[in-house]
Order: structure tokens, then C-alpha cells, then sequence
């Protein structure tokens, strides 16, 4: 069970959340092809091949190698889009894609770690503009997400800033906690993918959710708890005690924009930067 709520004289905490299949149900990136379709991004074949990358991910059969070719894919898929009409396409399509396949038990325990007094912090491969909103609608308080290169034109050159996956969430995770004071031996995190094992480390109570065989076999030699979520309902027909604003807000417009699949996450650099 969760602290009720944190000791204010410790140093801070945060709960870190892999997105797809641990709080929603399905991939926050191929959710979206067919509205790219609908707004002329992409042709048919695409929308065909990303529904059978949703379903080989859903089947839990995406491996490493897998998730490379797919990320290239995409990165290639969305060159030239213009920037203001994914964005678009995101704000308007957001709720009535996301919100029906986010988790109950996932909504559940965000409330609870805000309760606790810890942050809630989205950690995902998924593509930032399509995670930035995605975090806003569950109420997150920070996420870390990937970003692709934006040209002098407003539409992307096809080129990764920065992939967040593997090891790569792990160091986000120790640069975040270095950065806002969390006791990362008192934090927690949660996903679906033995691919997250890094993150999942790197912190002292990891989670494991829905499980890929890989990871219920990691988590069962290190006896990590592992949740099942399997409950997708809408925020506002849940029946519990009133949820947070935060998570029946409708996410900002302009922070709303979809990658083609992968989120790129920089702003790890920006404190280097400013400094």
C-alpha cells in the first residue's frame, strides 16, 4: 500500500509512469493514424501498417529490434509535416481517443500519489507532443517525453533530438531527481516493458504493469510487485470521490502535437543550457 501522505521534512518524491499499456491501453502514438489520415498526413497503406504495429504491440510481441525499426519508420513517416496541423489534429481528436482507454487502476493510484503529496511525473518513448497533453489530461506534473527536429518551415525534418527509451528513461529519471531534490530511494515507478528496467531500477519501490513476459520474469527474481490494470474507463464516468481538475481538464491547445509516434525528450539539457 502507498504512504498516505509524504513526511515534508524528507526530501521530495515522485511516481514515474511509463504511458502506453501501463496507463492507457493502447499506443498514445498509432491511437492517432487514422485522424492523420482523416487530415491528409498519411495515405492508407501507412494507416494499415501502423494498425498492425498497434497490433504486434498490443500482443506484446514488440521487441527491441522491433521498436527500432518502428521508431525509424515513423521518424521517416512524419518528415515534412507541418507542425500547427499535428497539433491541430491532436487537440481535437485528444479526448475522444485517450480519455476512453486510459486505465482505471492507473487514474486511481495518480490520485493517490498526489494525495501522498508526491509528484507525478509521465516517462514515454511515445512522442512529446502527443504525451505533453496526454500528461495535462491525467494531471501530471511533469513529463518526459522525446522531440523531433522542428525545420525553419514549422514541419519536421525527420530527425530524433533525443529518444526516450531504455536506458535513456533511466537517465532522465536521475537528472530529474538531481534537479527537483527527489529522494529516488523513496520514489516510485511503474511500466509494462522489460525495456524499462532501467527506470524501474533506478528507483526504490518499481512497479511492474501488465507485464511483457520478460519483465513479469525480472520482477518475479527481484520481487517487484506486479499490478494488473484491465479496466479502461472514462475520467468523468468514474465513480469514485471527485477526481482532481486537473484530471477532467481539457489539455491546453497549444501544447497539443503529435510526432508520428515517437516523443523526444530535451528538455533534459535546458538547466546545462541555462547555466
Amino acid at each position: 500500500m502507498l504512504d498516505l501522505v509524504e513526511n515534508h521534512s524528507l526530501p521530495r518524491t515522485a511516481a514515474f509512469f511509463d504511458l502506453d499499456k501501463t496507463v492507457i491501453a493502447k499506443s498514445s502514438t498509432l491511437t492517432f493514424s487514422k485522424s492523420f489520415y482523416q487530415g491528409g498526413l498519411i495515405n492508407r497503406r501507412a494507416v494499415l501498417r501502423t494498425a498492425y504495429a498497434q497490433f504486434v504491440f498490443l500482443a506484446g510481441g514488440a521487441d527491441h529490434d522491433q521498436m527500432e525499426r518502428m521508431r525509424s519508420y515513423l521518424s521517416s513517416l512524419c518528415r515534412g509535416w507541418n507542425v500547427e496541423q499535428v497539433k491541430e489534429i491532436v487537440a481535437e481528436t485528444l479526448h475522444d481517443l485517450i480519455d476512453p482507454i486510459i486505465y482505471d487502476e492507473a487514474a486511481s493510484l495518480i490520485e493517490e500519489h498526489h494525495t501522498a503529496g508526491r509528484d507525478v511525473v509521465i516517462v514515454s518513448t511515445s512522442g512529446a507532443e502527443v504525451v505533453e497533453p496526454i500528461g495535462e489530461l491525467l494531471g501530471a506534473d511533469r513529463v518526459v517525453a522525446t522531440r523531433m527536429v522542428v525545420g525553419d518551415d514549422g514541419c519536421f525534418t525527420g530527425e530524433v533530438e533525443y529518444y526516450a527509451y531504455g536506458p535513456t528513461k533511466a537517465e532522465a529519471v536521475r537528472e530529474l531527481a538531481e534537479s527537483e531534490g527527489y529522494d529516488l530511494e523513496r520514489c516510485f515507478a511503474y511500466s509494462d516493458s522489460a525495456t524499462d528496467v532501467p527506470m524501474l531500477e533506478s528507483v526504490g519501490r518499481p512497479h511492474a504493469v501488465n507485464p511483457d513476459r520478460a519483465l513479469r520474469r525480472e520482477a518475479l527474481a527481484r520481487d517487484w510487485p506486479i499490478l494488473d490494470f484491465h479496466r479502461p474507463v472514462r475520467l468523468k464516468q468514474r465513480l469514485h470521490a471527485p477526481p482532481r481538475p486537473a484530471l477532467v481538464a481539457a489539455a491546453a491547445v497549444g501544447a497539443a502535437a503529435a510526432t508520428a509516434g515517437i516523443v523526444w525528450f530535451a528538455s533534459r539539457r535546458r538547466a546545462a543550457t541555462a547555466g
